[in-house]
């Protein structure tokens, strides 16, 4: 049975693209059959972080008013045969989504698909709303700082109230993942940036990730290539343990702690 998995933030800027973009791709390595929506409708994004911009001809809206079907605008990912992008329309408004429209196109989509990534703009507006409303599974991105993670707790709040689990009243609501980025140690240890057990304890949902923060991430993006292709950087490692605890394997959090100076590094000031 396919599974809808939203990635969604309270504040934008956080990394939510880039994850959604990693997490799709990390499942495509894994070999399930993996496609990612673009629910930004105005400002299309995750097309540039996926390096598939130049192949847009129809796009999610055009699906969705019956302009194009799903396999006119399905555009498979150059380095996995397992992934294919829905991108959103630059050029219409949010409210052509509406809630039917979209729950025809996921059904349709689960049909041929194991995963379908929803990448949700910020916020609580009516794209974000529609992005969440069919969910299985939430990934709540946040930055380890006191207005992100406050404004995730309310995202937390909308999952638990407009989804259709919740209006149905199913036993078995969303289930939740709290995904940290940009985290680093050093940040932590001078008091300049929330500890992750201050997140933790903030937000109360399991912690499935840490994305260090890395320049790595930010080259990925702007090269339309997803960190976690990336074997060497810490950040795409981290992507792949993300994607590895999602479906289930017991990894340890990496690159959570402080890397410890040497002697000469501490005399020095290396």
């Amino acid at each position: 049975m396919a599974k809808v998995i939203v990635v969604t933030s309270g504040k934008g800027g956080v990394g939510k693209t880039t994850t959604c973009a990693n997490i799709a791709t990390g499942l495509a390595q894994r070999e399930k059959k993996t496609v990612v929506i673009d629910f930004d409708i105005g400002l299309r994004n995750l097309d540039l972080v996926m390096g598939c911009e130049r192949r847009v001809v129809y796009d999610f809206v055009n699906v969705l008013q019956g302009e194009a079907s799903l396999k006119q605008a399905l555009i498979r990912d150059k380095r996995s045969d397992n992934l294919y992008v829905l991108p959103a329309s630059q050029t219409r408004d949010k409210d052509a989504l509406t809630q039917e429209g979209v729950g025809k196109v996921l059904d349709e989509l689960k049909e041929s698909f194991d995963f379908i990534v929803c990448d949700s703009p910020a916020g609580i507006e009516r794209g974000a709303v529609m992005a969440l409303y069919y969910a299985d599974e939430a990934v709540v991105v946040t930055n380890p700082e006191v207005s992100s993670v406050r404004d995730s707790d309310r995202i937390l709040g909308i999952l638990a109230a407009k989804s259709r689990r919740a209006e149905q009243g199913e036993e078995e609501p969303i289930k939740e993942h709290l995904l940290i980025t940009r985290y680093s140690p050093r940040r932590v240890s001078i008091g300049e940036m929330l500890s992750i057990s201050d997140v933790q304890e903030l937000l109360g949902i399991p912690l499935i990730g840490v994305i260090p923060e890395s320049e790595s991430v930010l080259q990925a993006s702007n090269s339309g290539i997803p960190v976690i292709h990336n074997e060497k950087s810490i950040s795409g490692q981290a992507y792949t343990d993300v994607v590895a605890r999602f479906l289930g394997e017991n990894k340890p959090m990496r690159f959570v702690d402080e890397e410890k100076k040497s002697l000469l590094s501490r005399l020095f000031g290396t």
